[in-house]
């Protein structure tokens, strides 16, 4: 297990480096903020000033090495816009971006397992052919228009939810919240879903295809002839083996969620860290930026080193595997 654990932080932390290289190259390589962010009348006096503020002046490698000894303390730049550290502007939205993943993915697994798991169960009715073919369109339908579409009906012509915003907000464990307040609640309910749908679909299919798959094992044929109730055998026997890749999925789509939130966001007026990248990339606010981009790749390379140890508590096999490897 040792060995295990040592091999997956290190493939975590080589995975993180190779990403810093990647996003510093592809952001700093296009663009001139100084073009968007000074006045078009200024001089040339005014505008070398400007690029010697803000250390474009330096050749590209003098760049990297400030930005690589910076990142080891914490610091990944000043936003050229906000005038504040780019951290500090990225995690000022963070909880709203959270928070908003969180109530997705709880929306994903508690609707799309038991449906994955019902039409698993009777794959012929009515029912299960409904939930496969919705879980068709929740995968063919752009998100963006999906999330225009719930703002139409139930915000335009039913009147009942709110178009975009955050809501009433309050202090939970020193981060500002919404889902404390009814206001800030249903304010989140159409972007949640919005950005729910689509891995509702995937833990719905897959959830269904592990279902059709244990339920031929002959353990659980030997259970449902010694009389085990129905729901006891889906409890026990068929929902605790189908759960190992499931939540694998949902690892890993947590980290997706909070990574592409920005077509939800941008569409619902969330404010969270998606639009926050919008509105920097039209201002090539380059710190902001790259901020975001690696704290996404932190997040995501976090949850995926999370999923691997919990995958292998659950399964012991994959572990010994590959130590054997």
């Amino acid at each position: 297990m040792i060995v295990y654990l040592i091999r997956r932080f290190g493939q975590s932390l080589l995975a993180i480096a190779a990403m810093a290289v990647l996003v510093f190259l592809g952001v700093y390589a296009i663009g001139n903020p100084v073009d968007v962010l000074i006045n078009p009348e200024a001089t040339q006096a005014e505008i070398a000033a400007t690029t010697e503020r803000l250390g474009l002046d330096k050749p590209l490698y003098e760049q990297f090495g400030i930005f690589v000894v910076n990142m080891f303390q914490g610091d990944l730049g000043t936003s050229f816009v906000f005038g504040r550290p780019a951290m500090d502007v990225i995690l000022d939205r963070l909880p709203a971006t959270m928070e908003l993943a969180m109530v997705a993915l709880i929306l994903s697994v508690g609707i799309g397992v038991p449906l994955g798991v019902w039409a698993g169960l009777r794959p012929d009715s009515i029912a299960g052919r409904t939930i496969m073919g919705g879980s068709i369109l929740g995968f063919s339908l752009p998100n963006f228009w999906q999330g225009m579409l719930l703002i139409l009906v139930f915000a335009v012509l039913l009147g009942w939810l709110p178009a975009g915003g955050r809501g009433t907000t309050t202090e939970f464990l020193g981060m500002q919240v919404s889902f404390l307040t009814l206001d800030g609640l249903s304010h989140m309910i159409l972007p949640a879903i919005n950005l729910a749908l689509f891995k509702m679909s995937l833990i719905i299919r897959l959830t269904r295809a592990n279902t059709r798959e244990v339920v031929l094992q002959d353990y659980v044929k030997f259970a449902r002839a010694k009389g085990i109730s129905s729901r006891r055998v889906v409890m026990v026997h068929i929902l605790k083996n189908i759960m190992i890749p499931v939540i694998t999925i949902i690892g890993l789509e947590l980290g997706s969620m909070v990574a592409f939130a920005i077509v939800t966001e941008t569409v619902f007026a969330w404010p969270g860290m998606g639009k926050l990248l919008i509105d920097s990339i039209n201002l090539l606010d380059r710190p902001v930026i790259v901020a975001y981009l690696m704290l996404t790749v932190l997040i995501i390379v976090s949850i995926n080193l999370f999923v691997d140890i919990l995958y292998s508590i659950l399964d012991p096999r994959v572990r010994l595997s590959e130590m054997k490897g």
